[in-house]
């Protein structure tokens, strides 16, 4: 519970309205109520939108609103500052519980928690203020900084390195085998996979997320990477600074994404693929080759404007068969009228 004036230095903003009014949640703008604040993404209302919210987050004020407004330079930005300001509460340290298994030579931080069951190998080292759920596996000689929050039931393998303020979510499992195999004598014989990972800090990875350790070396997620649910990255891959990574991507072994890329979901890239900073792939495209800075579409990947084009001739393929097949017909008549 905080007044619009407590707000309004936390966000260090400017008010227009009630600055004593108080405020106890935090809402998008379809279900904000009287106590609630919101946020708007355009320069006006949405369309058929009630606005009944106590007080709305603008980038500039609005003249024909009369709710209270506090202008921001990013008002999702702030609104993400406020629903983890009201909501996301960080549990107090618990300490290293006795159901835990701990192996020897482990290496503990300061004011930290290792829930119950959870399993922590020899030669390991957790951080200050760090998180480690119930069911978490980690394997020797593995890191984990500080300020990490690691849900239950993931599994950290051996030789890792996390750095500070990653957030791991369940069922996602760092450091399995990369997939490498050799055709010999009528098998594929296996490569072993001896490299292994390393997460920079302020990382985020979803659920279900699978990231391989490298052939030899490291596969590497640099810092600032956010990564969605069911992703998976293959041996060596490396991803630039500040990259997004959406749901159902999967990227071969031994590409190299820059910084602050964007793939969308369900896109697919192929391995020893370069994509250079800043490129974006819209969703469910196909990466067959390196790419240079821009925006892709398609399978395989086009610069998006020329997929547009291409898109819109496909779409006009029925239409068009339909007329050579008229155009066809034409044709026959006319020329068994001149063979007569």
């Amino acid at each position: 519970m905080m007044t619009l004036k407590e707000i309004t230095e936390y966000l260090m903003g400017e008010l227009r309205g009630d600055p004593e009014l108080t405020i106890t949640g935090v809402e998008g703008i379809e279900h904000a109520q009287a106590s609630d604040i919101t946020f708007l993404r355009t320069e006006k209302l949405p369309e058929g939108i009630e606005l009944k919210a106590g007080a709305i987050l603008v980038k500039d004020f609005l003249e024909e609103v009369k709710t209270s407004q506090i202008r921001v330079k990013n008002p999702q930005y702030a609104f993400a500052r406020l629903l983890e300001l009201f909501y996301v509460k960080k549990p107090a340290p618990g300490g290293i519980s006795n159901q835990a298994i701990i192996e020897e030579g482990v290496e503990f931080g300061k004011e930290l928690t290792v829930a119950p069951f959870a399993y922590i190998s020899k030669g390991a080292r957790i951080g200050n203020n760090t998180f480690i759920g119930a069911h978490v596996f980690i394997g020797e000689d593995t890191i984990i900084g500080d300020d990490c929050f690691i849900y239950p039931g993931v599994v950290i393998r051996e030789r890792v390195s996390i750095g500070n303020r990653v957030i791991i979510h369940s069922g996602t499992v760092i450091g399995s085998d990369g997939f490498g195999y050799v055709f010999e004598e009528g098998r594929h014989y296996k490569i072993p996979q001896v490299g292994g990972v390393i997460i920079e800090d302020d990382v985020e990875i979803g659920a279900n997320v699978t990231v391989d350790r490298a052939t030899k070396g490291n596969t590497i997620i640099m810092r600032g990477t956010k990564i969605d649910n069911l992703v998976q990255i293959a041996h060596n891959v490396k991803i630039g600074p500040h990259s997004i990574i959406v749901a159902q991507t999967g990227i071969a072994g031994s590409s190299e994404l820059g910084a602050g890329v964007i793939l969308a979901g369900q896109v697919g890239v192929a391995d020893h693929i370069k994509i250079a900073d800043g490129v974006r792939i819209g969703a469910q495209s196909g990466i067959m080759e390196d790419l240079k800075p821009g925006t892709y579409f398609g399978t395989p990947t086009l610069p998006h404007r020329e997929w547009f084009r291409l898109y819109a001739l496909y779409k006009r393929l029925p239409e068009l068969f339909k007329r050579i097949k008229e155009l066809e017909e034409r044709l026959n008549i006319i020329e068994g009228r001149s063979e007569k």
